[in-house]
C-alpha cells in the first residue's frame, strides 16, 4: 500500500474555495481511502499548513490512475491558482518504520 500525503498553505480568503477544489479528489475511484482535512493547528512549532490531502492506494498503479484521472486535472485547475505552497510525499506502508531502529 502507498500513502500519499499533500500539505497546502492557503490565504484565509481562498481557504473555502481550495477545500472545495480538493474535495473533487474524493470522487476518484482508484483510492482505497481519500480524505481532505483542515489543519486544526495544534502543533506548537509549525502552524502554516492549512489543508491536508491524505490518500491510501493499493499500489503504484492505483496512485498513477488517480493522478491520470480527469477529476485530478480539474482539481489542479481550480486549486493551483489559489494555493500558496504545496508539499507532497508518498511512501510504501510496508517499508515504514514502526519501532526503534
Amino acid at each position: 500500500m502507498i500513502r500519499h500525503i499533500v500539505f497546502f498553505t492557503v490565504s484565509p480568503e481562498h481557504l473555502k474555495a481550495v477545500r472545495a477544489g480538493l474535495s473533487i479528489l474524493t470522487e476518484i475511484p482508484s483510492a482505497a481511502r481519500l480524505e481532505i482535512g483542515t489543519n486544526v493547528k495544534t502543533d506548537g512549532f509549525h502552524r502554516s499548513i492549512d489543508l491536508v490531502v491524505y490518500g491510501e492506494f493499493e499500489d503504484e498503479r492505483a496512485l498513477a490512475a488517480y493522478k491520470a484521472h480527469p477529476l485530478y486535472e480539474e482539481s489542479i485547475r481550480r486549486v493551483k491558482p489559489l494555493r500558496e505552497e504545496r508539499f507532497a510525499a508518498d511512501y510504501v506502508v510496508e517499508d515504514a518504520v514502526r519501532g526503534r531502529v
